[in-house]
């Protein structure tokens, strides 16, 4: 086993195309292949299956790849510790719930050190996902959300792959919906008044358990469910369809626009949103540059709407 031949197969991995990660290897694809069968055959296991579609990650591949990105990362912070002038990339990725202030906070930190050489990941995912690209040392750190419903499942999951939770913001419950929302001149608003109302919310894939759930109350029965992938989607089926959704009450007018706001929810809950971190790991520059530029976001933000 060789660092080169790890490096190979997590640009499978990331690209799931032999081809396409050849090219970004600048490698032959058959030395490509080659490399991975040999490292295949020495540990005796199957890391891809290959067929006419591409490239599946089997499950004893899911596992040595984590052991894989745990290595490199560990090479990664030794080369940064360790080498004078070091004049590589900046390398650093997130994974996240849909949250404003984390991609205005990805944002700053990519100004105050990406220099002339960067490779930044701002990944706004599945929650289960979130934890997975952490474990797996994917993503640096990870940012979502524990409340009384989901915290024993939640950390449960964290315990299990060695990952530790620190709170950011502890939040009362918001509904997002369209600045022309019938229901834009309340308050706050109640679980009746969005009885009659689209609920949209965020697709969690093969782990879509309500204790995955990116939204509070996700128990609440809804007539009129919209499942959707991405933040853009969501937020012109707010406006579109006076649809709604139940958040954390933050958002940025400069990244989403003015049409978008929030309104206090009438329940008796909460959101302790904050990032995960591997245990194991001590955390890099970077992400410590993060984490405090996180917490300086978060204290210039307010829960009406907007900054």
């Amino acid at each position: 086993m060789t660092l080169k031949q790890l490096r190979y197969i997590t640009v499978v991995a990331e690209t799931g195309n032999i081809t396409e990660a050849a090219k970004k290897l600048f490698i032959a694809q058959p030395s490509l292949t080659a490399s991975i069968q040999e490292l295949e055959k020495e540990y005796d296991i199957t890391i891809f299956h290959r067929s006419k579609r591409g490239i599946e990650i089997t499950p004893d591949g899911e596992e040595f790849l984590g052991y894989a990105r745990q290595v490199l990362e560990q090479t990664n912070l030794i080369e940064e510790r360790y080498s004078s002038g070091n004049t590589g990339k900046h390398r650093f990725s997130v994974s996240s719930q849909h949250y404003s202030f984390v991609v205005e906070s990805f944002v700053e930190l990519l100004k105050k050190v990406g220099g002339d050489k960067y490779e930044f990941h701002m990944r706004e995912t599945e929650t289960y996902d979130i934890i997975r690209d952490v474990a797996n040392l994917r993503s640096e750190i990870g940012i979502l959300y524990i409340n009384e419903f989901n915290e024993t499942v939640i950390n449960k999951t964290l315990r299990d792959n060695n990952l530790s939770f620190t709170s950011l913001l502890k939040v009362k419950p918001h509904v997002f919906i369209g600045r022309k929302s019938p229901l834009a001149g309340k308050k706050s608003i109640s679980l009746e008044d969005l009885k009659e109302y689209p609920r949209l919310s965020y697709e969690q894939g093969s782990h879509n358990s309500f204790y995955f759930s990116e939204e509070i109350l996700s128990t609440v029965d809804s007539d009129r469910e919209i499942i959707v992938r991405d933040r853009a989607t969501l937020f012109n089926m707010l406006i579109g369809m006076n649809g709604y959704t139940i958040c954390s009450g933050i958002i940025s007018e400069e990244l989403n626009g003015p049409n978008i706001i929030a309104k206090p929810l009438e329940v008796e809950d909460y959101m302790d949103i904050g990032y995960i971190l591997p245990k194991a790991i001590r955390p890099s520059a970077l992400t410590l540059d993060y984490i405090d530029i996180l917490n300086r976001t978060i204290r210039g933000q307010d829960l009406t709407g907007n900054k």
